[in-house]
């Protein structure tokens, strides 16, 4: 729940880096027979929901239904069908960064997707772990 958006008055230095190989697919409907799928990089991920930017237009209050979707070099780590309401919008250029809260669902398959959830924080947190060792040896071999 400690979010937090960029702020609209932040230049681009002052935004993070999105997560490394993770997506959100949002699943959009225009009308009953209309709808569109759109991938957006996500920004921070926790227990209680992301925060990601995309061009299309949500008002807070909406619910979203999206897949996260982890790229493994194997086989694709995918935490499908989950919804969230959006909290928070802060515009940035053409694009809007969005700040979710994951929708409970306790009943029938909500345990198989926290467990995905929780695999896909876990490779992440590994992920960026070995990234920033990687930088911060590249910069003490400099010195």
């Amino acid at each position: 729940m400690n979010r937090k958006l960029p702020s609209a008055s932040s230049n681009s230095q002052g935004f993070r880096e999105p997560l490394p190989d993770l997506i959100a697919r949002l699943r959009i409907r225009h009308s009953f027979f209309k709808r569109e799928t759109v991938e957006a990089r996500l920004f921070e991920l926790d227990q209680y929901g992301c925060v990601f930017k995309t061009d299309k237009v949500f008002e807070p209050g909406d619910t979203v239904a999206f897949d996260l979707i982890m790229a493994m070099p194997f086989d694709s780590i995918r935490a499908n069908a989950l919804q969230g309401l959006v909290v928070e919008r802060t515009k940035h250029c053409s694009n809007f960064f969005y700040a979710i809260d994951f929708i409970d669902r306790s009943h029938g398959q909500g345990a198989d997707i926290k467990e995905k959830l929780e695999r896909i924080r876990d490779v992440l947190e590994k992920k960026k772990s070995l990234r920033s060792r990687r930088t911060g040896q590249s910069f003490n071999s400099l010195a």
